[in-house]
């Protein structure tokens, strides 16, 4: 596969239900990620296009994809809990030429943007970005704007959530991870800085099905063109059902009653 057709498959149509499941190396033990395996094969029951995980757990178990929807991302950025004043300094813990070999078909790191670390990160994704696109690799960002230093334009109602998505584009990302801002209307903002597929994160796990699928739904018709949704989905009592859920709303346009039903939640 070249880069586009590897696109294609991660984001049909330039959407997607993709899920991160790299929390496990920045903070164990939590809740859902215990038994890895049958995680996975719920997110392929449910047809979900991406995963997104460290290098070792795409070695380990990108075999349970093949043959079906699903591929694997690596996330090549990390930090843990104990780093202290550190923590939110995410490293390149890998590069691109790793990827094909260890059974990912993307790449994928962060920047905290507003961190005292920023320039480092933003710097690892410009490198990370020159390898992904050598070696004809999607490229995916997370973005966040919430450091300490963080100083949005004034006026600015995504809180620089909007110029965080923008960096992304702009050093070269295929698509971008966002938070969801709690209106349509700076949201919409957000989903127009940029032109690449805006997927948007579901924060802490609530539980709540129908907060969950209403948050996206309103997500996907102010412009998101999918979700990165982590603990929301892995830490769910129904880690099938909440994801199928969600591919019905991002690639079937469900309303969320439907899709409740459908996935018995």
């Amino acid at each position: 596969m070249n880069k586009a057709q590897r696109l294609e498959k991660l984001l049909p149509q330039g959407r997607g239900v993709w899920i991160p499941i790299d929390h496990g190396a920045s903070d164990f033990p939590i809740h859902g990620l215990s038994d890895t395996e049958a995680v996975i094969r719920s997110l392929v029951n449910a047809g979900v296009d991406g995963i997104l995980a460290q290098k070792g757990v795409v070695s380990r178990y990108h075999h349970l994809c093949q043959g079906s929807q699903t591929s694997m991302v690596v996330h090549l950025s990390v930090s843990t809990r104990h780093a202290g004043p550190d923590a939110t300094n995410k490293v390149l813990v890998g590069h691109a030429d790793e990827v094909l070999p260890r059974g990912g078909i993307g790449v994928s790191c962060q920047v905290n943007m507003g961190s005292p670390n920023e320039a480092s990160m933003i710097e690892r994704m410009g490198q990370i970005s020159r390898e992904a696109l050598h070696h004809q690799l999607p490229m995916f960002g997370m973005v966040y704007a919430r450091g300490e230093h963080l100083n949005p334009v004034p006026g600015d109602p995504t809180n620089g959530n909007a110029h965080a998505v923008r960096l992304a584009f702009e050093l070269g990302c295929d698509a971008a991870k966002t938070v969801w801002t709690g209106d349509a209307e700076s949201f919409g903002v957000i989903a127009a800085a940029a032109p690449i597929p805006i997927l948007v994160a579901g924060g802490p796990s609530t539980g709540d099905s129908h907060q969950i699928l209403t948050m996206v739904r309103t997500a996907l018709d102010a412009g998101a063109s999918g979700v990165c949704m982590g603990r929301q989905v892995f830490a769910h009592d129904n880690v099938e059902g909440i994801a199928r859920a969600l591919v019905m709303l991002v690639h079937q346009g469900s309303t969320v009653e439907e899709a409740i039903v459908a996935c018995g939640l």
